[in-house]
């Protein structure tokens, strides 16, 4: 039966059920508005189904192994260590499981009509949303679309049983003996370092001159310097250019400083960056304006060329991070709200969660000086805190940007153990203006990770204590 002859109206539609697609969509119904949201796959979208969340879990897992088999530099020796990967995998699958649920759970109890199928705009009030066997007709006053991305598939590297993609990567049903790893960003250096973690020989090949190109050398190379540790190969200015597949390995071809070579694996990673999903869903209908590589252009409201239609996460300029897209969620809600909201990406954190994680805010004292800021650049390292010590995880450092003329805090890094948990006080920090000194003054708990962002403090104010000057 095809049902769609009577449109149903809502105030608000949002397309797209990820981490900005339901934020914005729970924001707008807290906020008066009758919403509706589609989604043709799992609620929840890429980040809690097949990306940010099942990721985490996988690494986690592997470093419970690691630690299982290379503790005996603190006196733990085990014996016969031995991993039941589906047993991992079903563990992974719960963890995904309640939050795909409690997103649900979310939707359903700020009422907010939860619609299963493909959308595509008829105009700038009307949406079409088809599934298998029925198609039906949505009139609103605004649309959010945020329909997210997907892996870039090179065309030399076409996805099968043994070329996979991050999804594909996440859901093997064996630890891998050997991988290749194309793209050494985050993604390929977070999941390479997972199976590395559990004993798979890595080869990464990354095009550029370093892997995780968009964080400082000192920052990376920590990393690089661990995933050797592990076993694996990094091989830099990398040019992938084909595979040859067989039953149960691949044989990749690259080439490097002119000269051609192969690695045999039992599966190749693709892993080079990801693609708006802006095709298919009729925005030229609409006339919505495009960039060259398919990215929504949008006002500091989220909002689109097309007044009542707002764009946000992936498919809108910036990085695809997930806390971006949920930000981003919120403003586009309360602009249709008719609040002065306005998106302010100064203190957005970049996390990796390499060993050891790394975890940017704010500006690098590179892109200070670049801007004509003076700033100083105050290093406090792992290694001369207590619980680090106390951890046995030393390797690493904090770095503080403050500006000199008032030692405002403009930016941090941190390469070390939780730094993605500890980068949020940085850019509360950033957020609310306060200066090194008011961090030095802030009591952190002893014996804190945390203790760094203080001690780092105390160095920018010419003032350590715990290391000398």
């Amino acid at each position: 039966m095809v049902v769609g002859d009577f449109p149903i109206e809502t105030d608000t539609i949002v397309i797209g059920a990820g981490p900005g697609g339901y934020v914005a969509a729970i924001r707008a119904a807290q906020l008066g508005q009758k919403v509706t949201i589609v989604e043709r796959g799992t609620l929840g979208g890429v980040c809690l189904n097949v990306g940010c969340i099942p990721s985490k879990a996988l690494i986690a897992a592997g470093h419970r192994y690691e630690s299982a088999t290379h503790s005996s530099d603190i006196g733990i020796n085990a014996e016969n260590v031995t991993v039941d990967f589906s047993k991992v995998q079903e563990w992974k699958a719960g963890v995904v499981k309640k939050l795909t649920g409690g997103v649900e759970g979310l939707l359903k109890g700020n009422k907010v009509n939860i619609v299963r199928g493909e959308a595509y705009f008829v105009d700038a009030n009307t949406l079409r949303v088809m599934d298998e066997n029925s198609a039906q007709t949505y009139t609103f006053n605004n649309a959010i679309i945020a329909t997210g991305s997907r892996p870039i598939e090179l065309p030399a590297f076409k996805y099968s049983k043994r070329v996979l993609d991050s999804t594909g990567a996440l859901a093997l049903k064996e630890i891998p003996e050997s991988i290749v790893v194309i793209g050494g960003g985050y993604i390929g250096t977070e999941l390479g370092g997972a199976y590395a973690s559990f004993g798979t020989k890595v080869t990464i090949l990354e095009g550029a001159d370093e892997i995780l190109n968009g964080f400082e050398k000192q920052m990376s190379s920590l990393v690089k310097r661990n995933l050797k540790k592990k076993g694996a190969e990094i091989v830099t200015k990398a040019l992938a250019k084909g595979v040859q597949e067989s039953g149960d390995s691949v044989k990749v071809t690259y080439e490097v400083k002119g000269e051609e070579k192969t690695v045999e694996a039992d599966y190749v990673f693709v892993m080079v960056g990801r693609r708006p999903n802006t095709d298919e869903l009729g925005l030229e209908q609409v006339g919505i304006e495009l960039t060259d590589r398919g990215i929504v252009k949008v006002d500091k409201q989220c909002r689109t060329n097309i007044g009542n239609i707002y764009a946000i996460g992936d498919i809108v300029p910036g990085p695809p991070l997930a806390h971006k897209a949920s930000y981003e969620g919120k403003i586009a809600a309360e602009a249709i709200a008719g609040h002065p909201a306005e998106i302010d990406y100064l203190a957005i954190p970049a996390v990796v969660f390499s060993d050891p994680e790394l975890a940017s805010v704010g500006y690098t004292e590179a892109q200070a000086k670049e801007e004509g800021i003076e700033v100083i650049a105050a290093k406090f390292p792992f290694a001369a805190n207590g619980r680090a010590l106390a951890l046995n995880q030393t390797d690493g450092f904090m770095k503080l940007v403050t500006r000199k003329e008032d030692g405002l805090v403009i930016g941090a890094q941190i390469a070390g153990p939780s730094a993605s948990d500890m980068i949020a006080e940085l850019g509360l920090a950033i957020e609310t203006g306060m200066t090194a000194e008011d961090l030095a003054m802030t009591i952190h708990a002893h014996p804190t990770l945390g203790e760094i962002t203080m001690e780092a403090a105390e160095v920018a104010i010419g003032s350590p204590i715990h290391i000398v000057k």
